[in-house]
């Protein structure tokens, strides 16, 4: 059942809101999560990673050369990459959805700053970027493959759809001056303009959104333009090939996502926009196959995306190395991006299923406890101790081995911001028949159907630690409505219990649904077994033949070298040389899971291979247990190796 959005509902406080679709998101302003593992990542983001995120911002000029820009200095003076101003914008964004989840004062004054800084830079026709178009630049749009003028706009867009839909009363001025860059965009690239597009794919998305939130249908046409264009050879050819930035086939004729992991699943995002806007279903079906064949055959059990540090690409199907892996921080942002708009798109779980271990192990695993360091990559795989990286300066990007507080290219940690901040935009949807949750945490939902009846329902739960759910109605209603919830794929024994049954149901991985006549009071429990359990990979993936991997609920699991350590090994030793010794052996002691192992100390010699037998007889073998513990979590107790993939004997 499709909701018509614009006839029923206004737009929620939220990143994506289609015009129709299958189930209508609900914003912050409906969605409030009250505790758990993502309160707790929310309160670091809101109180330490922006904070953190504007004073490198400020230390590394990127924000000094809007007001470079205004005081005509700026090509004598402009620091930074060519999308330095991108990433000014994902800040203002993440303020924004963080004004409007908590009403900090202080975030929103800094944003107004900002935003005056910012608009003094902006030309008279609408056109505003740092890194061209000056006295002593180069011209505007002279490097469409490289130069991210309209990429830069996207996430200025963003930023002004999420201050317009948290504070439509604000009087910074941030819409306006989007729209004015949204109407030169439109001016310069329309139908009779420049047929061409940018080297990075997210203007896309943007466009699609910043017209849905302000009524401007020749914004979502110009989305649709460039959605059309890409693939058509309008770009230069380059080393990587046209590929690297989608421009080698046509959207809706592509069957995998290939190239540069975050430009692929930016471009998908904004062309799921684009079909559901144009009720295109052809382009629809293509990017669902798309979807389907990237997830199936080239995504890491982390749900990271790009096994390629060189063009930070896509490879080929099953070729998903796990120490070479480079699963971008920002193609799993981009991931989630992808999948939600099919979500709301079409209704399936196979989607928020996807969000929800990209979350848990790509989003979650990058920033630090403190929330003021990051991982630009998620290598799977750490072969060496890593290296604490310096403190006061800017680290290169990808060769990190531990969190560093910032990058030259910084695009992670704003964005890692942004998705915090709007988290609570991505638990719950409501649709003509009732709401469906789709996301597990301490919640509370207050929203209201399309027909008007308010619905107020609390969940309470331990998760992922805890598989209990409990969905608690706190509103009376004589005519019934269903309630959905999401059955992880992974859940083999969920159970589900109503108050119409004394015992708990077996409920299948997908979805469960209860319809009736709720009263306040009311309880659902869906228990969800979130055990350890040992998962094997298609034997097609060559890199992790013969390994396993443990994981526990959402969370993927991983042995660190500390742990290694305080179980009698070396603390640097490579875990390579630990192999589980078997299935049987992996179990929940105290909370905690811990797997029995084998650790070789293999004799050194002149020849590293031999005929097994002799192999074995120069190891030295010791037995040990040790935990396993969280992904996310690796890398937070110093210099360590850790590994994902455990080989099995």
């Amino acid at each position: 059942m499709i909701v018509n959005l614009t006839s029923s509902t206004p737009a929620a406080a939220t990143p994506v809101v289609p015009s129709h679709s299958a189930l209508r998101p609900l914003g912050l302003d409906e969605v409030r999560i009250t505790g758990g593992v993502w309160a707790d990542r929310q309160a670091v983001n809101g109180r330490a990673t922006l904070a953190h995120i504007e004073y490198w911002m400020e230390r590394e000029g990127w924000i000094g050369n809007f007001d470079a820009a205004a005081a005509g200095t700026v090509a004598e003076h402009r620091a930074g990459r060519e999308f330095s101003d991108s990433e000014v914008y994902k800040l203002l964004e993440a303020m924004a959805w963080e004004v409007g989840r908590s009403g900090d004062a202080e975030v929103d004054a800094r944003l107004t700053s900002l935003v005056a800084r910012i608009a003094a830079a902006q030309e008279p026709d609408g056109y505003l970027n740092t890194q061209f178009g000056r006295p002593g630049q180069r011209p505007r749009y002279s490097d469409l493959e490289w130069g991210h003028e309209l990429y830069c706009f996207g996430h200025l867009f963003q930023a002004a759809v999420a201050r317009q839909r948290t504070r439509p009363d604000a009087t910074d001025g941030l819409v306006d001056i989007a729209r004015r860059v949204a109407d030169h965009v439109c001016a310069t690239f329309g139908p009779n303009g420049l047929q061409r597009v940018c080297g990075h794919p997210e203007i896309e998305p943007a466009l699609a959104e910043l017209g849905r939130a302000t009524g401007e249908q020749r914004y979502v046409d110009q989305a649709a333009l460039f959605v059309a264009r890409r693939g058509t050879g309008t770009l230069a050819d380059i080393e990587f090939g046209r590929s690297y930035y989608q421009d080698d086939i046509p959207v809706r004729d592509a069957t995998v996502l290939e190239g540069h992991a975050v430009r692929a699943n930016y471009l998908a995002a904004g062309a799921v926009d684009v079909a559901v806007e144009t009720d295109d279903g052809d382009l629809l079906a293509a990017l669902t196959t798309q979807w389907a064949n990237t997830v199936a055959h080239r995504t890491y059990i982390t749900g990271g995306q790009g096994a390629h540090h060189s063009g930070e690409s896509f490879g080929d199907d099953w070729e998903l190395p796990p120490d070479r892996a480079y699963s971008e921080t920002c193609a799993g942002v981009g991931s989630v991006m992808f999948s939600w708009r099919l979500l709301l798109a079409q209704g399936l779980p196979r989607y928020a299923d996807l969000i929800e271990r990209t979350l848990y192990n790509v989003v979650a695993t990058s920033p630090s406890h403190e929330g003021t360091a990051f991982f630009y990559t998620n290598t799977l795989h750490q072969r060496r101790p890593g290296t604490t990286p310096a403190t006061d300066v800017a680290v290169p990007r990808a060769t990190s081995s531990l969190r560093a507080p910032w990058f030259a290219v910084s695009c992670c940690p704003p964005n890692v911001a942004r998705m915090f901040a709007s988290l609570g935009a991505y638990v719950a949807t409501v649709d003509d028949t009732g709401l469906q949750v789709h996301q597990y945490a301490p919640t509370e939902i207050r929203t209201h159907l399309p027909d008007g009846r308010t619905l107020d329902v609390d969940v309470e739960t331990g998760y992922p630690h805890d598989g209990r759910v409990r969905i608690v109605v706190r509103t009376s209603h004589e005519e019934p409505w269903t309630l959905s919830l999401r059955v992880p794929t992974w859940a083999t024994g969920a159970t589900l219990t109503t108050p119409d049954d004394d015992l708990p149901m077996a409920v299948a991985p997908g979805t469960a649904r209860v319809t009736r006549p709720f009263a306040a009071g009311d309880v659902v429990e869906l228990q969800l077994p979130v055990g350890p359990r040992i998962v094997v990979p298609d034997p097609r993936i060559d890199a992790v033949r013969g390994c396993v991997a443990v994981e526990r609920g959402p969370e993927v699991l991983c042995l660190e070298s500390v742990d290694l350590a305080a179980a009698g090994v070396l603390r640097d030793a490579d875990v390579g040389h630990v192999r589980l010794t078997s299935r049987e052996s992996v179990r929940e002691v105290d909370g905690r899971v811990v797997a029995r192992f084998e650790v070789d100390a293999p004799t050194p010699e002149d020849w590293p291979y031999g005929d097994g037998e002799a192999d074995g007889a120069r190891r030295t073998t010791a037995v040990v247990e040790a935990p396993l513990i969280a992904y996310h979590d690796w890398a937070n107790r110093g210099p360590s190796t850790m590994r994902v993939w455990l080989p099995s004997i």
